[in-house]
């Protein structure tokens, strides 16, 4: 035998004679002998060797011998311990069987009673094993059991959650039941409201014909008794029960079906001809899986609503003729009608489920969304291949997504290019004959002497003729704009076109004595844009501030950088905008309904501003409220493609 076959030996002694004679005894018995002479070296060893058997010391340098013992059954139970001590005592004695030591040992000592204490030892170390072997099979048997019951009832679980077939889950939640009670027949019995009777919705092992024809009332019946008090029936008696006529069984098992404190049915299992009883074990698990029923019937239930519901809003939907497109917080389409399908080409194919992104590649659509996001406007205009405008609007839906609605305005688009065209020929038109008139009206005076009220009627004229041509100025340099005239762009300072701005207005700003505030980041970077544009973009907001802020107002431009575009912002605390008028505010010719009569204006200021900032593909809007002022933001990218 080789020393990798022998038993292993630990001895724990502090006798180095008592250790060497012992070694060499137990060495000449076949046995591999590790000693160590104290309890911090054996308890470093001892998870490593695994000894067959520990021969342990009464007195340890470091430790009482029955303190290690102690210790070490208590980490190592199947391991036996032979107590080797110098003399003997009654007290150590009993002692150390109070611990499980399992022989003890001392001088002088002799070959026969250190080979029968061995045997003793190692004998009921294997006694031990073999209990603790068959109590753990016993144990196993019964988790495994357990753990098949588990395994049906997760396996049932996955076949609800997976299907909403009612028929195939509550068959399989019946076959489940006689599965787990080891019984002959399962059935689950529904109520029929109508007629108050009980009839066989799902069973196992029943002919088809009962199955078919089954039905009992709920009066005198036990099935009727579970409908009634909403407790489970547990039946089994020597003598075979007769339920209502219809068949005789030997044992029986009923648990109710509830939902909302409601019994709405029964599922129960029964043995005819085998006599084995069910217990209340089998009554819990029943228990269970009536739950399981109760949950896939609640869940068809909810299916059939549901679908029933959707199909009337896609109905709904269907017949509207706005474009609807629903998404998830995800981003993955929940639903697209049919005018959205057809202005964007997307036929029959299924989209739901499919990323947003990967249908719609249209920039406006996704760039809406991104604002959205950022708390942003959230309208903006997209034309589709057939040449047809719609105007989207970006709606959030708590706890669902966000919805685009889609309104066709390509007639409204069409109406206002003609009024355009109309506006930009007659401005043109226009100019000549007022150039002319302004001209003679300056030479009245040099023609020959007039009086004051002449003078005054001709100051009159002079005025109106300068604000017509302001208005044909500015709907000229709408028209250049809206028509893309001046594309020339280089990199602008906004800071400098500020402050230049700020100093042009400086006497409109004295005569009504208002404060002017630049707050403006440091690190404002360079901009790609048009400067003629962006000074008269500058301009507009800053007059429209002044006009409508009251004598010796506060009026602030502030910028700075954001998420890689500048984010510029004109407020004043003057008379501020209605509610019902800010839909409107940049539209051309329009006036707040709250500007006073005498106040001059085109209504093309603001028209003007935004045209600037879509051509620099910005966004601008509005927040005001009534007589606490107006602040316009405009956001600008600083790198387009």
């Amino acid at each position: 035998m080789t020393t990798q076959n022998r038993d292993l030996i630990l001895m724990i002694l502090s006798e180095a004679q008592v250790t060497f004679l012992l070694e060499r005894m137990l060495q000449s018995m076949g046995f591999e002998v590790q000693a160590v002479p104290d309890r911090a070296h054996a308890m470093e060893i001892l998870p490593r060797i695994n000894p067959v058997l520990v021969f342990l010391g009464e007195k340890l340098p470091d430790s009482e011998g029955l303190s290690l013992a102690s210790e070490i059954i208590r980490r190592f139970p199947a391991t036996p311990i032979i107590l080797f001590v110098s003399q003997e005592s009654t007290e150590v004695l009993k002692a150390a069987m109070r611990l499980g030591i399992t022989e003890y040992l001392c001088l002088p000592l002799r070959a026969e009673d250190l080979n029968r204490a061995i045997r003793n030892s190692l004998e009921l170390a294997r006694q031990r094993k073999e209990a603790v072997l068959l109590e753990s099979r016993r144990v196993t048997a019964g988790l495994q059991q357990r753990l098949n019951e588990l395994e049906t009832l997760t396996r049932l679980g996955r076949t609800i959650t997976g299907s909403l077939d009612l028929d195939h889950v509550l068959s399989s939640i019946v076959e489940a039941a006689v599965e787990l009670t080891g019984a002959e027949e399962g059935s689950l019995l529904l109520l029929d409201e109508e007629t108050g009777e009980l009839y066989m919705r799902a069973a196992r092992n029943f002919q088809e014909e009962f199955v078919r024809t089954f039905r009992i009332p709920v009066t005198d019946t036990l099935a009727g008794s579970v409908i009634r008090n909403g407790q489970s029936v547990l039946l089994d008696e020597n003598t075979p029960q007769k339920i209502k006529t219809a068949y005789l069984v030997q044992s029986l098992l009923y648990v109710p079906l509830m939902i909302n404190g409601q019994v709405f049915g029964v599922l129960g299992v029964d043995n005819r001809q085998n006599r084995l009883p069910f217990t209340e074990h089998h009554t819990r698990l029943l228990e269970a899986l009536a739950e399981f029923a109760v949950i896939a019937i609640e869940n068809a239930r909810l299916f059939t609503d549901t679908i029933a519901e959707r199909r009337k809003m896609e109905t709904v939907l269907t017949e509207v003729r706005d474009g609807v497109i629903l998404i998830d917080q995800d981003e993955r389409l929940l639903l697209v009608n049919q005018v959205a399908r057809q202005a964007f080409g997307l036929g029959e194919e299924r989209l739901s489920g499919r990323p947003l992104r990967e249908i719609f590649n249209q920039p406006a659509l996704l760039e809406l969304l991104e604002s959205a996001r950022q708390g942003t406007p959230n309208r903006t205009e997209v034309t589709v291949e057939d040449g047809r405008v719609f105007s989207v609007q970006l709606s959030p839906i708590p706890e669902v997504g966000y919805v685009f609605t889609l309104s066709d305005i390509t007639n409204l688009k069409k109406l206002d290019q003609i009024k355009s065209d109309f506006v930009h020929t007659v401005s043109h038109d226009l100019r000549s004959p007022l150039t002319a008139i302004l001209g003679y009206v300056e030479l009245i005076e040099r023609a020959g002497p007039i009086n004051d009220l002449q003078r005054d009627f001709i100051r009159r004229v002079q005025v109106s003729v300068h604000n017509i041509t302001s208005l044909v100025d500015d709907l000229l340099d709408l028209g250049r704009i809206e028509a893309g005239f001046d594309t020339r762009m280089e990199t602008v300072h906004l800071d400098q076109i500020i402050h230049y701005a700020a100093d042009g207005m400086r006497k409109q700003l004295g005569e009504k004595g208002h404060h002017l505030q630049i707050q403006l980041s440091p690190d404002l970077p360079g901009l790609l844009a048009n400067p003629v544009q962006m000074r008269q973009m500058v301009d507009n907001l800053l007059d429209n501030a002044i006009k409508y802020t009251p004598q010796g107002g506060t009026i602030t431009v502030s910028g700075h950088v954001e998420q890689n575009q500048i984010i510029l912002q004109v407020s004043d605390n003057g008379i501020g905008i209605p509610a019902l008028d800010l839909p409107y505010i940049f539209d051309k010719f329009y006036r707040a309904s709250n500007a006073a009569p005498e106040m001059s204006g085109t209504g093309l200021g603001l028209a003007i501003v935004k045209s600037i900032v879509e051509n620099h593909h910005g966004r601008v809007w509005v927040d005001s409220i009534v007589g606490k002022g107006t602040t316009f933001t405009i956001v600008l990218p600083l790198n387009r493609a």
